[in-house]
């Protein structure tokens, strides 16, 4: 995925070849920040309002400032002339990364937010039901802690990374990682959902380490289902009739085989029609 030749960065145009990021940068050196991907279409960020809250809590969250006249209202209309500058029409991937800026040791010289705004071109499928299933693994070589902070989608991604990497090495689309009491916290791009034998729908609270993702919480506030935010197990998992997963940017995906276990795809489908979902295209 290339650079579409330029990016944002605090409210100003930087061409995708010039270096603005120096070694004494907070993010770099210590991961110190957030990020949000978003998924435009024709003019539009899908779910606009849900990514801006969570814009917002982390910036609360994380101890940041609104300095430098930074406003979360402000950033839609930078992504728009980003995306028109970079000549996309039709969908496009946006990424915002928030960053406390340079200086200080492990406490920051001042908690200014500074900001790189990036978008590429992609062929959405996020309004299909996707035909074919994926196939996951679960990660055990490392954790994804719960904590206060688990929940944001933080510049500091060493657990995702590296299950990331196994995943692909292992053939499998995703990995789910586990949090410190070995039960289910996400997957490296996605929240996870499954339904039991009660078709009951169950996903990780956030308490259990997950992502507070977009689309869980779409699901959860507009799906018309009973949700359950609760803690799951391996064995709930694998014990499981279906297996699916969200991503603001993929939309709803639903799993085929985890380990020997093959699942269903009845009730992620019947969520799919129910949100409407096909109509972000």
């Amino acid at each position: 995925m290339l650079n579409e030749g330029f990016f944002i960065y605090n409210g100003k145009f930087i061409s995708s070849d010039d270096a603005i990021i120096s070694p004494n940068n907070r993010s770099f050196r210590y991961g110190d920040g957030f990020f949000e991907t978003m998924l435009w279409i024709k003019g539009e960020i899908n779910f606009w309002e849900y990514h801006k809250d969570r814009i917002n809590d982390s910036i609360t969250a994380l101890g940041f400032d609104k300095a430098n006249n930074f406003s979360t209202d402000n950033l839609i209309f930078l992504i728009n002339k980003l995306v028109h500058k970079n000549k996309i029409s039709n969908a496009a991937r946006i990424r915002i990364s928030f960053f406390r800026g340079d200086g200080g040791l492990y406490d920051a010289a001042n908690n200014h937010i500074h900001f790189i705004i990036q978008c590429w071109t992609i062929q959405s499928t996020f309004h299909l039901y996707k035909v074919n299933g994926l196939d996951l693994g679960i990660f055990t070589d490392g954790i994804k802690v719960s904590d206060r902070f688990s929940r944001i989608k933080s510049n500091s991604a060493l657990p995702y990374v590296m299950a990331a990497m196994w995943a692909k090495e292992n053939k499998h689309n995703d990995a789910i990682l586990l949090n410190q009491n070995g039960r289910i916290a996400d997957t490296t791009i996605a929240n996870v959902f499954i339904v039991n034998k009660k078709e009951q729908i169950l996903t990780p609270a956030l308490s259990e380490g997950c992502v507070n993702g977009i689309l869980r919480r779409v699901i959860i506030e507009q799906s018309g289902r009973e949700v359950i935010e609760t803690e799951i197990t391996a064995d709930d998992v694998l014990y499981a009739k279906e297996l699916f997963l969200t991503n603001a940017i993929k939309g709803i995906m639903w799993v085929h085989t985890l380990q020997d276990k093959k699942y269903e795809q009845k009730i992620s489908q019947d969520i799919y029609h129910l949100l409407h979902l096909n109509k972000y295209k």
